[in-house]
């Protein structure tokens, strides 16, 4: 099972962990990503911050040498696999992507996904 992350996305994670930081929240341990029920096409993405040690039946992922880590819980996994975290910027906006080769279909904010 894999999960990978692009040089945007690592970039964008490490400049909001330091934005954390410097507006005196505690550093985080990692970001949590995953997926849980709801949303207009049956799930949606989880996407948080995570202060506490990953579980322990949590797969983390490591990019730039340590420096961003990614937990993911081994049921999300399963619609995670080979998922990539791009952080893109465009006219509509700018944000995080979960580029998903599983999802069968995805409503149109991109944050509800069907399986």
């Amino acid at each position: 099972m894999a999960l990978d992350c692009t040089p945007t996305a690592i970039g964008e994670i490490k400049k909001l962990q330091a934005k954390r930081i410097a507006e005196g929240k505690p550093p985080v341990l990692g970001l949590r990503v995953g997926i849980r029920g709801g949303g207009c096409n049956g799930f949606g993405y989880v996407f948080e911050w995570c202060e506490k040690e990953p579980r322990a039946t949590d797969k983390v992922f490591e990019f730039d040498g340590g420096e961003v880590k990614v937990f993911c819980d081994p049921k999300s996994l399963i619609y995670l696999d080979n998922t990539v975290l791009n952080y893109v910027t465009g006219l509509m906006g700018h944000g995080f992507k979960f580029e998903n080769p599983n999802a069968k279909g995805a409503c149109g904010c991109g944050e509800s996904v069907q399986f």
